[in-house]
């Protein structure tokens, strides 16, 4: 375990935050007050996200990209 005063962990705080990965890491405030910085890794994936029911088709959706690409086409990207 870690310990860091405020003021160490303020200025390191990167560093601290990597160390936390590993293990706990605790800061301690000029009143006595302590914290403790536990990483908690994710369980999901950020990407996991619920999908969604439609009656589009592949070809509803390629249509309406290219009516957006034609609307607005100083936003289109060319190599």
């Amino acid at each position: 375990m870690k310990v860091y005063t405020y003021s160490e962990a303020r200025q390191r705080l990167a560093d601290v935050l990597n160390i936390a990965r590993s293990e706990e890491v605790v800061i301690k405030r000029r009143g006595g007050e302590t914290f403790s910085i536990i990483f908690k890794k994710s369980k999901k994936s950020p990407f996991d996200v619920p999908g969604i029911q439609t009656k589009a088709t592949t070809k509803d959706i390629l249509a309406a990209v290219r009516e957006s690409r034609e609307r607005f086409p100083e936003q289109n990207v060319e190599d």
